[in-house]
């Protein structure tokens, strides 16, 4: 096992190897086999460390010692630039409690398994819809466009109160958000935008409220309009993205491996098999950030105050200590019956994701119907062409041309 002390550090983030499109990049692979903390640098040049394994990974978030707060000097960020700029107007996921306590609690309710199970319906009708547009008339599709990107940003814009017919605009500027080769100056535009629009939103609902997150969260007199904008920003990124790659993702992997779909169609199977879906695939393959408040000692290693650290979801969710498979099968495969409940493909501790039982109850319902209506479902062009987001910072995928 090489020393991580002495390794040439990993430039992060590293990229994604052509041959295997649904696994990490192979660097962090490499790492994760090497030593428990790899030394890793971050685009600005600040050094860190990249933890890879699934213990390490779900101590690091789940202790309080490490800090989830943007703001700190020496917290680790994946964008060079103007960090005081870059670091402005944070949304509750990147900060600390009590702060992010009180924040979160003000949409929690929102996204309670109950209330989702009785979105169900909703969900449906919408996956229904998608599908009957996307096939009217034709054989072949994007399934990305037309099926995969739509359902979730209908939902998510249903729950926030958010126009649908402003889709276009939320999707470009969640793309130059998302996108590593984006200059500084093109992110920080980017998110000003997008809290601008919030932000008038927020005012017509706190004039005009209904039945939706941001009504709820205007007329409140504890926060500001740039905070509600903010939790609306996250809310209305992540609402829609991760599960739309999730759903583009699952399908270009199910179709290299159809002798596994049939477990999506048993009610019983389905949400083991979408579990172990999110758990191969782990879209955040950049990984999560922290930084050190005082010195933790991990596995023979000591962690110094201030010193940053990426906490890498994706291996973590490939450690073969924690999934093996009933049939042997490595880690690195996809099993559809695989025991998966345990990944971190949601992250852990107080920040792990809000949205969970939207997603998970989206995935299980798009991915079912999808292949239950479509049973000849096929990649409409040769495999090597496909296009993946290597440039995102959420993996996933350009288009996914299909056919039936």
């Amino acid at each position: 096992m090489t020393n991580s002390s002495t390794a040439p550090a990993i430039s992060l983030p590293a990229r994604h190897s052509a041959g295997c499109p649904f696994g990490p990049p192979p660097a962090y692979v490499e790492a994760a086999a090497t030593a428990r903390l790899t030394r890793a640098t971050m685009p600005g040049g600040e050094p860190c460390w990249l933890a890879t394994g699934y213990t390490d990974v779900r101590a690091i978030l789940s202790d309080r010692r490490f800090s989830s707060d943007i703001r700190h000097p020496s917290f680790p960020l994946l964008v060079a630039g103007s960090r005081e700029r870059i670091t402005e107007h944070p949304s509750f996921l990147n900060l600390d409690d009590p702060e992010h306590a009180r924040l979160r609690r003000m949409v929690t309710g929102d996204f309670l398994v109950k209330r989702i199970q009785a979105m169900r319906p909703d969900i449906q009708r919408i996956t229904d819809e998608a599908l009957d547009a996307m096939t009217g008339g034709r054989t072949e599709a994007d399934l990305v466009a037309d099926f995969a990107l739509p359902i979730p940003s209908l939902v998510i814009c249903l729950l926030l109160g958010v126009p649908y017919e402003d889709h276009e605009f939320f999707q470009r500027v969640s793309r130059a958000l998302l996108t590593q080769s984006s200059s500084p100056q093109q992110l920080l535009d980017a998110r000003d935008e997008m809290l601008e629009y919030l932000t008038e939103l927020t005012a017509r609902k706190r004039a005009q409220p209904q039945d939706d997150i941001l009504s709820r969260l205007a007329v409140r007199d504890d926060l500001t309009a740039r905070q509600i904008a903010g939790t609306g920003f996250l809310l209305l990124v992540g609402g829609h993205e991760t599960t739309a790659n999730m759903i583009s993702l699952s399908t270009a992997l199910l179709l290299e491996q159809p002798e596994q779909i049939g477990r999506l169609a048993d009610p019983a199977t389905l949400p083991g098999a979408v579990e172990e879906l999110l758990r191969h695939l782990t879209i955040i393959h950049t990984g999560v950030a922290r930084v050190a408040l005082e010195d933790v000692e991990l596995g023979g290693t000591t962690i110094r105050a201030g010193e940053g650290v990426m906490a890498m979801l994706s291996t973590a969710n490939r450690d073969e200590e924690l999934f093996a498979s009933a049939d042997r099968r490595p880690v690195e495969e996809l099993d559809l019956d695989r025991d998966a409940r345990r990944h971190l493909a949601f992250g852990f501790g107080v920040h792990q994701c809000l949205g969970q039982p939207l997603a998970r109850a989206e995935l299980q319902i798009a991915l079912a119907t999808l292949f239950r209506r479509l049973p000849g479902l096929r990649l409409a062009v040769p495999r090597e062409e496909l296009s993946f987001r290597t440039d995102s910072f959420i993996y996933g995928m350009h288009s996914l041309p299909v056919a039936w």
